[in-house]
């Protein structure tokens, strides 16, 4: 099987690893329409040839030709109109270069086989893969079984409707001649009868066989039904969570919604079973009958089963959420609106516009001292419809807004918790009437637990606790959970750390980045081990009492700040190694060319800074390393970065201002990496010209 194929086959948190891969540089559709071809090729051989390159580079405009024609032919406009367009944007990128795109295949192809690998590891390892699949069928497969067993029941019935009325009509014949003409022969009387006593009989089992069809389709339902909530529910809530962290987006919730509106269906229809079961039992019954028997049990069962079903199918379907802050839900500020959506799972016609839902909050919290209380200001209370969510029965809170409620006294006094690990609750109530029994059901969902906060500033706060309790716990309801908040292993640090890059970029972190910040929380000795812990203290607290120092997560959350605002496309290209140490740097460095240069993120920048170090040799040979002062957000909303590297200067032996930086790490020519962010106005100015020494420092913008 193909590489493409197999790695299509993964799940969605391998399939994220592989979307970082692919970008605007060397689009996904391309490795999809010609994967057979570009697997065929050694990459490694073209991107060391510039010749052989520039062969491969127009066999591949050639290729794209020929899936051009193929999208004529099956007259699909939409794919022909991006087939040229992707292959003017390669002319655009390569055509001087076909090297760098030799180079670009030969790396994505390098780390779709890693990833495979990884994800082979992991299945192995967890013997989760196949299982995974084969429990998703055998739910598919419980579902087809309840589905086909209230057909053969309903079947059942209509047969032993019509052999009922059948046996009616016989017996009351045979009564009225006997009574009315009382011409037959006792002979006939006798075989009438035996025939009708043989249809009594037949009747009776067929009333047997019916009773144990539907406690058996009763028996599946239930069955389907705990999976649904003791396994499905769970599952999908815990991917939301990790969703709401950055993690892989969460699986739709149409498949579990179909289950539920499945099942629901059946129950219902088991019910109108049993009414006709009733009224057949009121013509016709007898000693031990078995309708009269089993009826009310296996009504009152089924009657259960649909209230545990409706009471577990009112979900948050989208978290609290800012929209101001889009990429941080859960972390709600006073006075700023906020949206929160649910959507009820059984998507029958007669619950639409039935279902009255209120928004209550911290409402079963019950020891709130010291702790901040809030009103919900706007409406809290939607009717759910299946108008307004594409046909889902759904309500959307769009308008709520939090404000904390004046409390007399000193609460610093009492207060348990800082405002950035107080955890609340938004809770969800309705309530649903039967329309058969009157039966009334209440409906409860819960949201994550939110933080709230006062002011901006504290959002990064905020959101570390977010991601501290998420990725290590699904307790709703643990709001005390930063009393005594766990450590986390570095497996599960690093992977939730990892999200935090790819949720807001193209590109997450490498294995060697991730090395790098293991050996800031763990030292060097820890490195590759995933079960080493990190205590909540270490990751959101400074680590000693220097009046410089800060905590490990804002200095993550500034480079993440950094990037978004001034290193996006960098990063994405994957042109800036970002977390790596000095020492690595320089072991990196050292067999490189002269004038080979790194990007990598200062350690000493709370609000996340860039600097980048280069190599130079000495009349002996014996390499020498450069590095500037860190540039920060300041300085990079004056200059861009590849503007900086372009005509950065410094003053050689001879007073001739000099450009060292010759190579991005690896190799890539300068001009290569950078060009296209070159600022068109640029020309003719030098940045930062300075003496040749070992460590270079960052002076004011000047021009030549």
């Amino acid at each position: 099987m193909a590489q493409w194929n197999q790695l299509q086959m993964l799940d969605s948190k391998y399939l994220e690893k592989v979307d970082l891969l692919y970008d605007d540089s060397f689009p996904m559709d391309i490795r999809e329409y010609l994967c057979k071809w570009i697997e065929s090729i050694d990459w490694d051989l073209v991107a060391g040839q510039e010749s052989l390159a520039i062969v491969r580079f127009h066999e591949l405009l050639s290729q794209l030709d020929d899936q051009h024609s193929r999208f004529a032919l099956e007259n699909n406009f939409l794919q022909q109109h991006n087939c040229r367009k992707i292959k003017r944007n390669l002319q655009d990128r390569f055509q001087d270069d076909p090297v760098h795109m030799a180079m670009i295949i030969s790396k994505n192809l390098k780390d779709e086989r890693m990833i495979l690998a990884c994800a082979k590891s992991s299945m192995e390892g967890e013997g989760m893969a196949p299982a995974m699949v084969v429990e998703k069928q055998k739910l598919g497969g419980k579902v087809k079984e309840m589905r086909e067993r209230a057909q053969v029941a309903d079947q059942t019935i209509k047969n032993l409707e019509d052999q009922q009325d059948e046996y009616d009509f016989k017996f009351n014949t045979l009564r009225n001649r006997e009574n009315e003409l009382n011409d037959m022969g006792p002979k006939e009387v006798e075989r009438e009868k035996m025939v009708i006593t043989r249809m009594c009989l037949d009747l009776k089992a067929k009333r047997q066989d019916v009773m144990l069809q539907l406690s058996e389709l009763l028996n599946v339902t239930q069955a389907l039904l705990s999976d649904l909530i003791s396994e499905e529910l769970p599952e999908w809530k815990r991917r939301q969570q990790i969703a709401c962290i950055g993690g892989p987006p969460n699986a739709c919730l149409d498949q579990l919604q179909n289950w539920f509106t499945t099942v629901a269906e059946t129950l219902q229809q088991f019910r109108q079973h049993l009414k006709k079961l009733q009224e057949l039992e009121q013509k016709f019954t007898y000693e031990s009958d078995p309708i009269t028997l089993k009826k009310d049990f296996l009504e009152v069962r089924a009657l259960e089963l649909l209230k545990t079903l409706l009471s577990n199918a009112l979900v948050v379907e989208r978290q609290p959420c800012m929209p101001t802050h889009p990429q941080r839900p859960l972390v709600l500020k006073t006075a700023i609106q906020f949206t929160v959506k649910l959507r009820f799972l059984v998507k029958l016609p007669e619950f639409n516009y039935q279902l009255k839902v209120k928004a209550l909050f911290d409402k079963d919290v019950t020891d709130k001292k010291g702790f901040r209380r809030f009103n919900i200001l706007g409406t809290n209370t939607k009717v759910m419809n299946m108008e307004e969510s594409n046909g889902s029965l759904a309500a959307e809170f769009r308008h709520l807004q939090l404000k904390e409620q004046k409390v007399a006294g000193n609460r610093n006094s009492e207060v348990p918790l800082i405002v950035t690990k107080e955890l609340h609750s938004l809770s969800f109530e309705s309530e649903l009437q039967l329309s058969q029994s009157g039966t009334k059901i209440k409906l409860e969902a819960l949201s994550l637990p939110v933080v709230v906060i006062s002011n901006v500033c504290q959002l990064p706060s905020g959101w570390a606790s977010i991601l501290w309790y998420n990725m290590l716990t699904s307790e709703p309801k643990n709001l005390q959970f930063f009393l005594s908040p766990p450590a986390a292993k570095w497996s599960e640090l690093s992977e939730v750390l990892g999200w935090q890059f790819s949720s807001v970029t193209k590109r997450g972190l490498s294995q060697e980045q991730l090395n790098m910040l293991a050996d800031k929380l763990l030292g060097p000795k820890a490195q590759g081990n995933p079960d080493g812990l990190i205590t909540w203290n270490k990751f959101c607290k400074p680590q000693n009492a220097n009046e410089k120092a800060f905590p490990f997560w804002l200095w993550i959350e500034g480079i993440l700040d950094l990037i978004k605002r001034h290193l996006l496309f960098l990063w994405n290209d994957g042109f800036i190694l970002g977390f790596i140490s000095k020492e690595r740097e320089k072991a990196l460095l050292s067999d490189k060319c002269p004038g080979t240069f790194l990007l990598r993120f200062s350690e000493s920048s709370k609000e996340g800074a860039i600097t980048f170090t280069w190599i130079e040799h000495d009349m002996h040979d014996k390499p020498i390393f450069h590095s500037v002062e860190p540039y920060t957000k300041k300085d990079l909303t004056a200059v861009s970065l590849a503007d900086i590297i372009r005509t950065y200067k410094v003053m050689a032996t001879d007073d001739i201002p000099d450009n060292p930086l010759r190579f991005l790490y690896p190799d890539i020519p300068k001009d290569v990496a950078f060009k296209k962010y070159y600022a068109k106005n640029s020309e003719g100015k030098a940045y930062a010209i300075f003496p040749f020494h070992s460590t270079m420092r960052k002076t004011d913008l000047i021009c030549k």
